[in-house]
């Protein structure tokens, strides 16, 4: 929801009354609640539904909510901040590898070296097209580059079963890129002398870049594994610490990001790591069994299955999952009816046209085949981790949090408009090919692993 300024920050700031507008945010929520099948069949999004409410409520259409992302930063710091948590800590629950499992190469290689291009190719079309200062074309990169752990569901893991690479990689990639893309945001910040990158930018690559993404995955896996086991102990071998999964889920994310932000590390990082350690322990205690088969069938009681010798890790992992899933996809629908609130036609300029194609046609397939080069991905593969590189809330968030941090009103209101058109195209774009390019590769994965294996090996 947008928010005031002032003593008034925490009031929606609408133009209109009170009861309207909980008569409009409960019909948006019963539509969900109606739409959402339906929608799953068809080729779009509930998130594109959520951003064309929003446009029409914003100044684009009916001007009912006055919402601008550089004068009401501070709100949407917070707001954005909150949701990728969420959404970060849920894709590394869902992440059910191995650290030596080959599948983990690819995450790696689109999450840090994809990032890492993304952040260079968008920064050279700012520089030379957009005539962007260098720390500005740098900043708009790191901005742009990471993909989103929000508005990715549909081509994300579907179950922590799900052994798909091209999902694997996708949720891997979008856990690792927001945080990795947070090097470079201080770097361009550091270029136009609002962040401190030390003589010939030591401070910058051994505090900055070694130590803020070095310690914030080490911190976030060490918090989420004493969390857990110690849970566990709890519940096996005492019958305490039963129930309310949904506040130590809560209470892991806040402990894993503050840990984190205390030591000068990528909080970002460490809850997604948090939450690979939560499933890496329910992993090694079920070994080669599908956590839906360690359940079983004949489900008993929570509490039960919360306390029992074998049941008890994948409770607790699937419960936390749920939770997690479930506060998204809330705070997905006002994060993202805020996008299409701030979203008008004077901020789709020649510009962010230019650059959003440059970007999803251009920059983001050419960095995917640079990095995949070599691997044992399939021109398929590679193709749809080229195309769903789908940008949303983490952008918006590295852009007001620039803009938190001193970046200037006119260099702020252009990677706005870049930020909001990109995201706004991302979804549209990407909502509307998601279903049935989905469909299309599941049906030659299909094939494929018939006539490779009979038993059909999900690990391609």
């Amino acid at each position: 929801m947008p928010w005031g300024d002032g003593d008034a920050a925490l009031v929606p700031r609408v133009a209109m009354n009170s009861a309207l507008w909980f008569l409009l945010v409960g019909a948006l929520l019963v539509l969900m609640a109606l739409a959402g099948s339906v929608v799953r069949r068809l080729p779009m999004s509930m998130d594109m539904l959520y951003l064309f409410i929003g446009v029409a409520l914003g100044p684009a259409g009916l001007a009912l909510i006055q919402l601008d992302p550089v004068k009401d930063a501070g709100a949407l710091e917070i707001a954005t901040e909150a949701v990728v948590l969420f959404s970060l800590f849920s894709a590394g629950l869902k992440l059910r590898a191995a650290a030596r499992d080959t599948r983990w190469r690819l995450p790696l290689r689109l999450g840090l070296g994809v990032t890492a291009l993304t952040v260079a190719g968008v920064a050279l079309a700012g520089y030379f097209l957009l005539d962007l200062p260098p720390g500005m074309a740098i900043l708009t990169g790191a901005i742009l580059a990471p993909t989103d752990p929000v508005l990715a569901s549909s081509v994300q893991v579907e179950n922590a079963g799900d052994r798909d690479r091209v999902r694997f990689g996708l949720t891997g990639d979008a856990g690792l890129n927001d945080g990795a893309a947070f090097p470079f945001v201080m770097l361009g910040l550091g270029l136009m002398g609002l962040h401190e990158l030390g003589g010939n930018g030591l401070r910058w690559v051994s505090f900055d870049f070694l130590w803020g993404i070095g310690a914030g995955l080490g911190c976030g896996w060490a918090l989420g594994k004493l969390v857990g086991e110690v849970v566990l102990y709890l519940r096996r071998e005492h019958q305490e610490a039963v129930g309310l999964d949904e506040f130590l889920s809560l209470g892991l994310v806040a402990i894993s990001y503050g840990a984190a932000l205390y030591i000068h590390a990528y909080g970002f990082l460490a809850v997604f790591a948090a939450g690979l350690a939560l499933r890496r322990i329910e992993h090694v205690s079920s070994g080669a069994q599908a956590p839906d088969a360690v359940m079983g069938a004949n489900r008993h009681g929570s509490e039960e299955m919360a306390t029992h010798p074998q049941k008890a890790p994948v409770y607790m992992a699937q419960a936390m999952l749920s939770f997690n899933e479930q506060m998204e996809r809330i705070a997905e629908v006002g994060i993202v009816l805020q996008v299409g609130a701030m979203l008008s036609w004077q901020r789709i300029s020649l510009a962010a046209i230019l650059m959003t194609a440059l970007l999803f046609l251009f920059i983001r397939p050419l960095a995917v085949r640079l990095m995949l080069q070599g691997s044992d991905a399939s021109r398929l593969h590679k193709r749809m981790m080229a195309w769903f590189g789908i940008r949303g809330i983490g952008s918006v968030y590295y852009l007001v949090y620039a803009v938190n941090h001193g970046l200037p009103a006119q260099p702020a209101q252009l990677a706005a408009d870049l930020v909001l058109t990109v995201v706004s195209a991302s979804i549209v774009l990407h909502g509307i090919s998601a279903v049935p390019l989905m469909r299309v590769y599941g049906r030659v994965q299909s094939r494929r692993l018939a006539r490779v294996s009979p038993a059909g090996d999900r690990r391609s």
